[in-house]
């Protein structure tokens, strides 16, 4: 087991849950069982910047460690949880989406601040260390994905953990002055026909008062397939 994964087995052997602890707890569980341990777990660790998982899971561990922990600065309760299959995305124009390339790094980590520090209200160039370096390493692995034309960027993705199953979407954005004119649409679908053709099927998570992202992912064959939640941390 890789360092900072826990694994939960049922009666029987079967995998019942999943967490991984570090700065940030993600967390999956069948049922309740499992927490307790994730809980002990979580409690012999220091330093818990975010809790994230699907909601019954990531509510029911935030309750059992509340009593020893600082409370969230910020609680995200309800984030649709949607899936995109190869059948379902609509066919469409590629407006020039491109893997990122190194010279982009320092327009990716620009955006990807303001977009931190807009939905979650601090700038993560100051608060973390290393973020202009992840924002590289991601480039390097092939992660990230952008629209850069003559009147800057209009687009930004990256591709956050996998598995045999799905790939998961993160950051979706597009800087305000270019919102409106429907490049959203047409990069965020250009990038899934890109991704489909080695992935099983696309996942991504929304705030739920997000209602403007929603209807975009809705409208490009995404469907809801359950709900997360996310608490930060001081």
């Amino acid at each position: 087991m890789p360092e900072g994964l826990t694994l939960a087995r049922a009666d029987d052997g079967r995998p019942a849950g999943l967490a991984y602890i570090g700065a940030q707890l993600v967390v999956a569980a069948d049922g309740e069982d499992p927490l307790d341990g994730f809980a002990a777990e979580a409690r012999r660790r220091r330093g818990l910047r975010s809790l994230v998982g699907p909601k019954p899971a990531a509510d029911g561990l935030w309750e059992r460690i509340r009593d020893g922990h600082p409370g969230p600065v910020l609680v995200r309760a309800r984030q649709p949880l949607y899936l995109l299959r190869p059948d379902a995305l609509p066919p469409g124009e590629d407006p020039g989406v491109r893997p990122a390339r190194e010279s982009d790094a320092d327009l990716i980590a620009e955006h990807s601040a303001q977009m931190i520090l807009g939905e979650l209200g601090y700038d993560p160039r100051g608060a973390r260390a290393g973020f202009g370096a992840a924002v590289r390493r991601g480039i390097a692995q092939g992660s990230w994905w952008v629209w850069v034309a003559e009147d800057g960027l209009r687009f930004q993705c990256n591709v956050g953990p996998r598995s045999s199953d799905t790939a998961q979407l993160q950051g979706v954005w597009t800087p305000p002055e270019q919102r409106g004119k429907g490049y959203a649409a047409v990069a965020l679908a250009a990038v899934a026909r890109r991704l489909l053709v080695t992935e099983a099927t696309l996942t991504l998570y929304v705030n739920d008062f997000n209602a403007p992202a929603i209807a975009l992912y809705e409208r490009l064959g995404f469907v809801r397939v359950g709900t997360f939640a996310t608490y930060l941390f001081p």
